[in-house]
């Protein structure tokens, strides 16, 4: 019983204790200051960066947008990483714990533990030569694996992908063996169009390529004027012929759309025929279906 009201006594004096709870309300005042300009700093290295590269942008020298977009994220993120870092040293610091100790003794554990955290090293060592290499850049629209969208972001670590559906994947960079980017050459959009053998196939050539002389001029996205190829096959009821159009990096869905309608107007004003399927049925009478028994 004594031994309770002792335990009770202690606590009581400890927390009524006023240098305690100056010292506490010192060390949480000092720990938010250093949140705060933590995040100040953080926010002005962002700004100031994000700055540089807007100046860079509007330099007479030629550089890639694609590439300083992937480094102004990468260098935003890093900036990040070390001021928080440092935040985080100087507030145990506050708390009396001794970090030099600790940073010796967690360069004696990360010995041990890297062992155990290769794929972290892979990932980060493959995010480093994705950027170096400029293998592909935030804004590409890429293929990884089975895996193909808008690159979102590239860190040292991983890389977001967003496909068309919204799904946001997250890729570790160390499992990027393969890499197919639509976003730094000219895409090429292929349209077939199929006349029936009854058609003009002259004239509807003709037609087509009156067509395709004049949609430079109303699509901005077309780099030269597209081209009717000729006969591409010969199907079951029509025949075939291919037309090629050459776009800016990741146009041609969008200008493959446009062809395939102007080509189904044009034609229709022009009385040329886009062959279909077709059912046609046979109604017997029973006079006729009586003479074919009697002819049996």
């Amino acid at each position: 019983m004594e031994f309770g009201i002792n335990v009770i006594d202690y606590f009581i004096k400890k927390f009524s204790d006023e240098t305690l709870w100056t010292n506490l309300l010192d060390i949480t005042v000092r720990i938010i200051i250093i949140v705060t300009i933590a995040g100040i700093v953080v926010k002005i290295a962002k700004n100031v960066i994000k700055k540089v590269f807007n100046l860079r942008a509007k330099s007479p020298l030629r550089i890639s947008e694609r590439r300083d977009a992937t480094m102004l994220k990468l260098l935003q993120n890093i900036v990040a990483y070390f001021v928080y870092f440092i935040a985080f040293t100087t507030i145990l610091t506050t708390l009396g714990i001794d970090v030099k100790g600790l940073i010796a003794g967690a360069g004696v554990l990360g010995l041990a533990v890297g062992f155990g955290a290769q794929s972290l090293v892979k990932d980060v060592i493959s995010g480093f030569f994705i950027v170096f290499e400029d293998q592909f850049s935030v804004g590409d629209y890429v293929r990884i694996g089975q895996n193909e969208g808008t690159v979102e972001e590239i860190g040292l670590r991983t890389t977001k992908l967003k496909n068309m559906t919204g799904e946001l994947n997250i890729i570790p960079n160390g499992n990027i063996l393969e890499v197919t980017n639509f976003s730094i050459h000219n895409s090429v959009a292929v349209v077939d169009i199929g006349i029936a053998y009854e058609g003009n196939i002259e004239k509807a050539e003709h037609v087509i390529t009156n067509l395709l002389e004049g949609m430079p001029e109303r699509y901005e996205d077309l780099v030269a004027t597209p081209q009717l190829l000729g006969v591409q096959s010969l199907g079951p009821s029509e025949v075939v012929l291919r037309i090629t159009a050459e776009t800016a990096p990741m146009r041609h869905f969008y200008i493959a759309r446009e062809l395939r309608r102007e080509l189904k107007e044009t034609l229709d004003a022009n009385g040329i025929e886009i062959p279909f399927p077709r059912m046609v049925m046979y109604n017997r009478n029973e006079t006729n279906h009586e003479q074919y028994a009697k002819n049996l």
